[in-house]
């Protein structure tokens, strides 16, 4: 644990390059907010206390990161320094290590914290910057040396000259500081520069000019160097992330067609031997077993899945499944079902808010919505559970083993009896009891010589 460390992260930015209503930490990459990557990778390191600094969409901040954390909140944006001046009443007078990091640098791994954790307190600087060599530095702050190689400072890009523009080694956004060093220069900034702003970078040079050790310690990976300013950058960040997670599961043992068209958010979990088809999404909490085949062009999200399943060119939200069950090719299961080994579901079938036994049959072209069915049903093709009345939905009930032929409507509020069988188009009004057989439509009427009469007075 990095003991008596306090991580502050800098999350105010409105993100004007964005061209979004949305702050831009709460973008997302790889299926969670960029500050919520930020704030994993400080945890993964084992930090104490994670302080955020938020202004613009304050609550919609909170909102994502959650109540775990503390806040601080900055109301004008006067620059990186002035963020953490915000800060600065939570810190108190504490002795320790500060952390600061910016809140658009998803790619940040617990690892690389704990990396510069342990370079900061090793080399016993009062102040460190994180590093990293770039192709395109542009809009990053500078690294500048001596010809020796000793850190002399940052140099924001604004700021830089032509030649220090050239340099490659740019500031990544996170620093170490003694607790109280920090405290007693950021109340020395001045915003004396282009944009006229408060600079965290100058607390840096300050402590360099009153003699204090700093260090600039490069990254082991130059990645983390990336952060999001505009929306090319999001989907070279969120292009990279996948590319992560996927190679993630092919070395855990899972077998992905077409590595560049899978894509994989965050956290996910699969399972040995199962098969990734090209265009498969699994989003933000998804777990699936082993020996799975899922897709092609299909998405799950936020469900667990279990072993041996099939699921082919459908779209899965938010529910569970057991064992062995198939769904597709073009179903939809909607929110809150629940699937129970060997369940089958058909093709351009629709499930929503239900739990079906194990085993049950959901044959294609079928809606089923706020029902419970039992192990053992069939559900022929076409049946729809009319669950809504325009103001209130109403539950439908199978029993075990019944039947329900072709193109039947049940009328919620209703319940299938036990082995009870619905006659193909039928429209179901009352409960029907256990063992019992539904028919509920007119009576067939042949009309003779209909068609020959209806000619003639044409």
């Amino acid at each position: 644990m990095a003991t008596g460390t306090t991580a502050v992260i800098l999350a105010a930015g409105i993100g004007k390059r964005m061209q979004s209503q949305r702050a831009k930490v709460l973008h997302e990459v790889g299926g969670k907010p960029m500050v919520c990557h930020v704030v994993h990778a400080v945890r993964q390191a084992r930090v104490e206390r994670i302080i955020i600094v938020a202004g613009h969409q304050y609550d919609q901040v909170q909102a994502v990161v959650g109540n775990d954390v503390e806040y601080a909140r900055q109301t004008e944006p006067l620059g990186t320094g002035h963020a953490l001046l915000q800060a600065a009443p939570l810190l108190g007078d504490q002795d320790g290590t500060v952390l600061v990091l910016n809140g658009d640098i998803p790619l940040l791994t617990g690892q690389d914290v704990s990396s510069f954790l342990t370079q900061h307190l090793l080399g016993e600087y009062a102040g460190s910057v994180l590093s990293a060599r770039v192709d395109d530095a542009t809009g990053y702050g500078r690294i500048l040396r001596d010809e020796s190689g000793e850190f002399l400072g940052i140099v924001e890009h604004n700021d830089a000259s032509d030649v220090q523009r050239r340099i490659e080694e740019i500031n990544v956004g996170v620093y170490c500081f003694d607790s109280r060093c920090l405290l007693g220069q950021l109340a020395l900034l001045d915003r004396q520069n282009q944009q006229e702003e408060y600079y965290l970078t100058d607390v840096i040079a300050n402590l360099r000019a009153s003699s204090q050790a700093v260090g600039a310690l490069p990254a082991s990976d130059p990645l983390v160097a990336k952060g999001v300013n505009d929306r090319r950058q999001l989907a070279e960040m969120a292009a990279i992330m996948y590319r992560r997670e996927v190679n993630r599961l092919l070395d855990e043992g899972v077998t992905i067609l077409a590595p560049d068209t899978t894509f994989v958010d965050c956290d996910v979990e699969v399972g040995q031997d199962t098969i990734l088809w090209p265009m498969t999404f699994l989003k933000a909490g998804t777990r699936v077993g082993h020996s799975c085949e899922i897709g092609p062009n299909t998405t799950i999200h936020k469900t667990w899945v279990g072993d041996n399943c099939r699921i082919q060119e459908s779209v899965v939200e938010e529910g569970r499944l057991g064992n062995e069950v198939h769904v597709g090719p073009y179903a939809h299961l909607r929110p809150g079902c629940h699937l129970e080994d060997g369940v089958r579901v058909g093709n351009f079938a629709e499930v929503k808010n239900s739990s079906v036994g194990r085993g049950t049959k959901i044959s294609h072209h079928s809606y089923i919505g706020d029902s419970e069915i039992a192990a053992g049903v069939n559900i022929g093709a076409g049946t729809v559970t009319v669950n809504y009345d325009g103001h209130h939905k109403y539950p439908t009930v199978i029993e075990e083993g019944a039947f329900i032929g072709c193109n039947a409507n049940l009328l919620a509020p209703v319940r299938i009896g036990r082995r009870a069988y619905v006659a193909a188009g039928s429209t179901v009004e009352h409960d029907v009891p256990a063992g019992a057989l539904a028919i509920a439509r007119q009576r067939q009427i042949n009309k003779e010589n209909w068609v020959k009469g209806r000619v003639k007075g044409e």
